[in-house]
C-alpha cells in the first residue's frame, strides 16, 4: 500500500488545500492529512478542531484520514509508513523554501520522497492567512473555504468581538 502524507497547519483548511487533498488521494492508496502541532505558532483553531474540520470536508474521500503530529515530519512519516510527502505550490517563491525542506528531509530519511503539486490556478492566491484576514473584518469567505468551514471561522471572530 502506497501511503502519502500532506502535512500543514490547515488553520483553517481552504479550498486550495481541499484541491490538493483530492488530487493527492487519487494518486495514492492512502493519504493522511497531517496537522502540525506547532506550539510556537499562534493558531486560530486548536489542533483537534483542525483535524475535525479536515475529517468533515474529506468525509466523501474514502482513502483520506486526518491526524496530527508533533516534531519532525520525517519521523511522523516513518511512524505511519508513508514514503511520500505532498506539498502544494502556489508560486515560485513557495518552491525555493519547499525544495530546501524536501532536500533536508531526504537527507534525514532517504526513503521519503516529496511530490510537489501546483495549486489549481483558481486557488493560486489563496492562503489560510488571507482567509483569516478577510474573516476578521466580517467579509464573505465562501469563495475561500469549504461551505462547512465558513461558520466555524466566522464564529471565532464573532466570539472575539463579544469580549
Amino acid at each position: 500500500m502506497k501511503i502519502a502524507i500532506y502535512p500543514g497547519s490547515f488553520d483553517p483548511v481552504t479550498l486550495g488545500h481541499l484541491d490538493i487533498i483530492r488530487r493527492s488521494a487519487a494518486m495514492f492508496d492512502k493519504l493522511i492529512v497531517a496537522v502540525l502541532n506547532n506550539s510556537a505558532k499562534k493558531s486560530l483553531f486548536s489542533v483537534e478542531e483542525r483535524v475535525s474540520m479536515i475529517e468533515e470536508v474529506t468525509r466523501d474521500i474514502p482513502n483520506v484520514e486526518a491526524d496530527s503530529f508533533d516534531g519532525l515530519m520525517v519521523d511522523y512519516a516513518a511512524k505511519v509508513g508513508a514514503t511520500v510527502v505532498i506539498r502544494g505550490l502556489r508560486a515560485v517563491t513557495d518552491f525555493e523554501y519547499e525544495l530546501q525542506i524536501a532536500q533536508t528531509n531526504r537527507v534525514e530519511n532517504p526513503d521519503i520522497d516529496t511530490v510537489f503539486l501546483t495549486t489549481s490556478l483558481k486557488y493560486s492566491y489563496l492562503s489560510s492567512t488571507i482567509v483569516k484576514e478577510f474573516a476578521s473584518y466580517g467579509a464573505d469567505i465562501e469563495k475561500f473555504v469549504p461551505e462547512a468551514i465558513v461558520p466555524l471561522v466566522l464564529s471565532k471572530y464573532q466570539a472575539g468581538q463579544e469580549k
